[in-house]
């Protein structure tokens, strides 16, 4: 694609990469193929054909609207159209860079600087957090159904952590709204890294990926969480640890990027492009553990013969198209023995994507009514998932059980 960018747009860093990234685009349209809101919508500004057409317009001069702030609202970042790009274009940085400009010249209402200003400091502080949840709950009868939907229930039983001293040793992000929506996720995976010799450490300094900040383009403000979290992390790294395990895959994916995030930081690019490359998802870890996985974990939970073995595995948009990790949890899984479903469309999200369902309400609810219909078509005794937002969400939609994995795979054994 042709471009030709503000003179002082392309000094920027930012707009280099843009211009970059637009270059990449020979606008193909397979996209739109695998955009969840232009097959919703039918319309190609809800495209990442058509919002990359939008943002090369602002990047070239032309004043943003009203219109182009909601189409780029509009979209997931769901990254489904990176994984069908035959040309490899990084749609999601090219997005966040549009957004970041258009916020900057398109002032919102009142009312949805609010609202948004509410869920950056709401949904990263536990213990407020956990409080509004708590509240939520008491007066969760009298609310409008469709607000009784957004209160999740909170887990009854909690494990306990494993006490163990193994030498090698792996980090984990704690994270936002996890320890206390599920909080069994994170100790179900302990309990599992336990049993084949890896002592998983919690880092209690480290919360927030900064993911929910960036996302709702305050991205200075996101890049405090994130610098934070290099620095309780890197001294334990120099000390032995091995990896850092998230068990959010959408946390993954933000935490993956830090290395470009930082990279003209003179103090964090260096520190920042370790934590990246040595941050994996769980079923990344246990894929190199294998031999030891299949001794310890699969192998036992396939002779207990267990009563429900037919599950709905969703994989989040995160995992299988941000960190392009495909096939990994349903291997692990069917080694254990469980039947997977087929889901129809499973490339499409399910409407979490964050603080999309809050902010996109209408639209989220179509797509996971859509997402259940699919995954419900064959029964499964079960639903897993890889992200505590599809969790909740998928949870929204549906009686059957909805859980992560780890913990799927931590409870057959006990």
């Amino acid at each position: 694609m042709k471009t030709n960018l503000k003179t002082e747009i392309l000094e920027t860093r930012e707009g280099q990469e843009a211009n970059d990234i637009l270059r990449s685009c020979v606008h193909c349209g397979f996209c739109t193929a695998t955009c969840p809101t232009y097959q919703l919508l039918g319309d190609e500004l809800d495209s990442p054909r058509g919002r990359i057409y939008l943002i090369k317009e602002l990047l070239e001069g032309k004043t943003p609207t009203q219109a182009t702030q909601l189409h780029l609202d509009r979209c997931l970042t769901c990254r489904s159209c990176e994984s069908t790009c035959p040309s490899g274009v990084q749609y999601g940085r090219l997005v966040d860079i549009g957004r970041h400009i258009v916020d900057k010249a398109v002032p919102r209402t009142i009312g949805e600087q609010v609202k948004r200003q509410a869920l950056n400091k709401i949904i990263t502080n536990k213990t407020l957090f956990r409080s509004l949840i708590t509240a939520g709950k008491i007066v969760k009868p009298v609310l409008p159904k469709a607000l009784q939907k957004k209160i999740p229930e909170l887990q009854k039983t909690v494990m306990t952590w494993p006490q163990s001293n193994h030498t090698r040793k792996m980090l984990f992000l704690d994270g936002c709204v996890q320890p206390i929506l599920a909080p069994n996720i994170n100790i179900a995976t302990a309990h599992l890294l336990d049993r084949i010799g890896i002592t998983l450490i919690p880092t209690s300094r480290v919360n927030c990926c900064g993911a929910v900040t960036f996302h709702l383009n305050k991205q200075k403000e996101s890049l405090v969480f994130v610098k934070k979290n290099i620095d309780a992390w890197w001294p334990l790294l120099e000390q032995g640890a091995e990896a850092i395990v998230i068990t959010a895959s959408g946390c993954g994916t933000m935490i993956k990027e830090y290395g470009h995030l930082l990279a003209d930081d003179p103090d964090y690019a260096e520190k920042a492009k370790v934590i990246s490359e040595r941050t994996k998802d769980l079923c990344e870890v246990f894929g190199d553990e294998l031999t030891g996985l299949k001794e310890q974990v699969l192998d036992p939970i396939k002779e207990k013969q267990i009563r429900s073995r037919k599950i709905a595995f969703h994989s989040p948009c995160s995992l299988q198209h941000g960190q392009q990790i495909k096939g990994i949890v349903e291997s692990l899984l069917k080694t254990a023995g469980y039947t997977l479903t087929i889901i129809e469309d499973s490339h499409l999200c399910c409407g979490s994507a964050g603080t999309y369902s809050l902010l996109q309400a209408d639209l989220s609810e179509r797509l996971l009514n859509n997402k259940i219909e699919a995954i419900e078509k064959e029964e499964p005794d079960l639903i897993v998932t890889a992200n505590i937002g599809c969790l909740t969400q998928l949870q929204s939609g549906t009686k059957t059980r909805v859980l992560h994995w780890a913990e799927l795979l931590e409870e057959a054994l006990l």
